[in-house]
């Protein structure tokens, strides 16, 4: 518990420290959002903000890893693949940003590129998983389990891919992905301390002050946008953490606000192509509130509440689990 505080104020600190040069080093290179054409008229005003704002949240969670990690003498292979994989999803996520800083429009790489790079980044865990854990095809649910044999690494990728995408799609407002990341990160950090997995409690500990310390920069208004290059790898470390702590059942209760997020353009998308009718005013369906009348300010706290209710529930669904 004591080295969990540590990482925590660790990547808060970092995160704070690190952000004002940052931002600063991104202001006078003039690197800006751009915002595409589909979005809410009033978000044009955001045009020009510094972005990649994810980089030094990449770099808090790392360092405030690496030293809690060192000084509670938890470092091992497990957690060097959590954080080499964390960093390869930070690398696509730059590309990406890169791409669209360079041709000056909102749009990086290709739906189906990025789509490939998430899911050959998550083979590694999966693959590192199922060779050193005789319990790897497993799903723990309480005390009882599932073994799913050869179906589970198709499902171990699906669930940190789509938890990439489910993160990705959630950062549309400002604070939005920040802070309902906190409380999804602060879940993930209590339930594998319980789980006995400590080396990812610490950098679930670690996520979660350095989202805290971003806020700071990226609350409405932004100073900074987070970018691909954080919620990509945000979203893939959510999946990570699950699957490499074996909660994966838990994931969809404590990642339930990016799940809904992710819903509701599925189900936009398919309502449009089967109908020709739209559910939602746009998908995400943060935006579907904006176009409903509520502000930004309203829709991120309002979120941030339903986030910290999915945290609570997944904590105390697997407490009571485990004690049934």
């Amino acid at each position: 518990m004591i080295m969990m505080i540590i990482a925590f104020l660790l990547g808060l600190i970092l995160c704070l420290l690190s952000g004002i040069p940052y931002i600063d080093f991104l202001k006078k290179r003039t690197i800006g959002q751009y915002i595409r054409d589909l979005a809410p008229e009033n978000h044009k005003q955001k045009e020009g903000t510094p972005t990649t704002g994810g980089v030094f949240i990449i770099i808090s969670v790392l360092m405030a890893s690496v030293i809690t990690l060192f000084m509670a003498q938890k470092f091992s292979t497990d957690a060097w693949i959590v954080l080499i994989t964390f960093l390869f999803y930070a690398l696509a996520g730059f590309q990406d940003d890169f791409l669209k800083i360079k041709g000056k429009e909102n749009k990086g790489l290709s739906a189906k590129g990025k789509l490939l790079r998430q899911i050959l980044i998550a083979v590694l865990p999966i693959l590192y998983l199922m060779a050193t854990n005789d319990k790897a095809s497993y799903i723990f649910i309480g005390h009882y389990s599932i073994d799913l044999m050869w179906f589970y690494p198709v499902l171990g990728i699906f669930a940190i891919t789509g938890a990439s995408n489910a993160y990705n799609l959630t950062d549309g407002l400002d604070g939005l992905a920040a802070s309902t990341g906190v409380f999804a990160f602060f879940a993930c950090a209590v339930i594998a301390q319980l789980s006995g997995y400590s080396y990812l409690a610490i950098i679930s500990a670690a996520v979660t002050g350095a989202l805290l310390g971003f806020l700071r920069y990226n609350k409405p208004k932004a100073q900074v946008f987070m970018g691909d290059t954080g919620s990509l790898a945000l979203g893939g470390l959510l999946g990570i953490l699950a699957i490499m702590g074996k909660f994966e059942f838990y994931l969809i209760i404590l990642a339930g606000i990016f799940v809904i997020e992710a819903l509701s353009v599925i189900i936009q998308v398919t309502s449009f192509k089967l109908t020709g009718k739209r559910v939602f005013k746009m998908s995400p369906v943060h935006h579907h509130f904006e176009l409903c009348g509520c502000n930004e300010k309203q829709i991120v706290i309002a979120f941030a509440i339903v986030s910290m209710i999915f945290a609570d529930i997944a904590i105390y669904m697997f407490k009571l689990l485990m004690q049934g």
